[in-house]
């Protein structure tokens, strides 16, 4: 079985190591442009790797003619601060979540993020894969009641750099699809039963031209697509 590990922000990404004579790392350049000028520059930044990447989801036959991907408008009302809530006794919790293909993906919870969208307080789950060697980076994949319709039926990711103070800024102008909604080689976690929320989301990636026929299919008992290929796989957060 051919398995290949994808970016944990479901996108190429271009890092930049520097390196200095200080005891942690050094702070993050600081961004003074407008917040909606930063999401567009995200957004460009990814389609132009999907266009051009070797590694890009996107076939190889249509790159030339893609033409970016799919979103809501940005709508700063879906950016909110979240707390996030860590089991105080320090206890590991494992589970298995369910995937776009026959496998299953062992993630550790991490803890709960509380957070207020439209006045109404919800909860996510925030993970990291359970073989993970830190918690730098939290993987919160989240359903909602655009799925199905307007975005992939298996739900949506947000990804976090963890905070020394618990607080974060959750931001579903961010929310990306999994890989698998561009190729089915891909194997993309589920979110749990838990991490399904009662709102539409309408903010984020949104379902294009560049999808798959299935990712608007009804999910089997075990959470993946009807159609999902078994057999060589590629491992996409």
């Amino acid at each position: 079985m051919t398995r290949r590990l994808g970016t944990a922000a479901g996108a190429i990404v271009l890092v930049t190591v520097v390196g200095a004579c200080t005891s942690g790392p050094p702070p993050p350049p600081v961004d003074n442009q407008p917040y909606e000028q930063r999401v567009h520059a995200a957004r460009a930044e990814k389609d132009a790797a999907f266009r051009t990447a070797s590694d890009s989801p996107i076939p190889a036959t249509a790159r030339a003619a893609f033409a970016g991907l799919a979103y809501f408008a940005i709508d700063p009302a879906y950016r909110v601060p979240a707390v996030l809530t860590e089991d105080p006794s320090g206890r590991q919790v494992v589970i298995s979540l369910p995937t776009s293909s026959t496998e299953l993906r062992r993630m550790r919870k991490v803890g709960a993020l509380g957070f207020t969208l439209s006045g109404a307080p919800y909860t996510l789950t925030a993970f990291v894969d359970a073989d993970a060697p830190d918690m730098r980076r939290l993987f919160v994949p989240f359903g909602d009641l655009t799925n199905g319709a307007d975005t992939y039926k298996g739900g949506r990711y947000l990804d976090l750099d963890r905070t020394p103070t618990g607080l974060y800024d959750l931001d579903f102008n961010r929310a990306y699809h999994p890989f698998c909604v561009y190729d089915q080689a891909y194997v993309c976690p589920v979110p749990p039963r838990e991490n399904r929320l009662t709102a539409a989301i309408k903010a984020g990636e949104r379902l294009g031209p560049f999808q798959l026929s299935s990712t608007r299919e009804d999910l089997d008992a075990r959470g993946r697509p009807a159609s999902a290929k078994v057999g060589t796989a590629r491992v996409a957060n």
